[in-house]
């Protein structure tokens, strides 16, 4: 039997329409909106993408959208500055940084800059202290989307097998502590389990799989376990086509639900980033 489809483009207008209904509360309340910028250090073509997306949800959302560019020969202690003067400017509510950034610019020195009431992205150690802690309403969007789509699927996770392959800072680690904060038995995987062999051992285990790694048909399909929610976070070009971490074809055959690739976690994303900015919103005006 074929898997079910875990489509991300119905779960992220699902959560548009309540994203959307808060801002109209909020707006009617406060009389005035949540405000996102997002600052760009130069050009790049894979970020004007993501910019251009991010603009369009947050329109129809009904939250402001502003891209900040500055040039590619803005210095380190430049770009500081500009966020610490987006950090003081009472009218905006949350700050995003594009990447990639120019090499001599550091940008997780500049994620920890924002402030953390301020932190679109979820990427602040604050916030990701008050994960650890079970204390969070804004996280990592891309983990969020992950936890999004296991929650649409009305399946418990209480005491379930949990094995996570990748254990990135955005991805990874936020999500095993998400899991964890659901009571999932969760494992975590990573390169040195790969090296030492036993990944598919840990990942025959698993009853919620969940692969982000970047790397093209890392997991292979016989090695899902029958019935396995399978969430795949890998965005891969082979030749002309996209592919994700987990070997599609027979993975789906063993599945009870699996997520395309693309189509899956991607068009969360961006609406988990304006969820965000509405809650760090909500704190602010309190």
């Amino acid at each position: 039997m074929a898997a079910v489809l875990l489509e991300g483009k119905v779960v992220a207008e699902g959560l548009k329409a309540k994203v959307k209904a808060e801002v109209e509360a909020l707006k009617a309340k406060y009389n005035k909106a949540p405000k996102l910028i997002a600052l760009q250090i130069g050009e790049n073509a894979s970020s004007a993408v993501y910019v251009k997306a991010q603009k369009k949800v947050a329109e129809l959302l009904g939250i402001e959208y502003e891209l900040k560019t500055v040039p590619g020969s803005t210095s380190q202690a430049e770009a500081e500055v500009i966020i610490k003067n987006l950090n003081k400017n009472p009218g905006v509510t949350a700050v995003i940084l594009q990447l990639p950034v120019p090499k001599d610019i550091d940008a997780k020195s500049l994620v920890n800059l924002i402030a953390p009431e301020k932190d679109a992205e979820g990427m602040h150690p604050q916030n990701l202290g008050r994960i650890l802690l079970g204390q969070y309403k804004i996280g990592p969007c891309t983990a969020m989307a992950v936890m999004e789509l296991l929650e649409s699927t009305k399946i418990s996770l209480y005491g379930k097998e949990a094995v996570v392959v990748g254990h990135s800072e955005i991805v990874g680690k936020p999500l095993a502590l998400m899991l964890l904060n659901k009571f999932a038995t969760t494992t975590v995987c990573h390169i040195g389990t790969g090296e030492r062999g036993v990944l598919p051992e840990h990942v025959k285990r698993a009853e919620i799989l969940v692969v982000a790694v970047g790397k093209a048909g890392i997991v292979k399909g016989d090695w899902i376990r029958e019935g396995a929610i399978v969430i795949d976070v890998g965005i891969n070009r082979v030749g002309d086509k996209i592919s994700g971490d987990v070997e599609f074809e027979g993975a789906s055959k063993k599945a009870a639900y699996i997520t395309p690739v693309p189509g899956g976690v991607g068009p969360i994303t961006t609406t988990i980033l304006m969820r965000n900015t509405v809650e760090l919103f909500k704190e602010q005006v309190k």
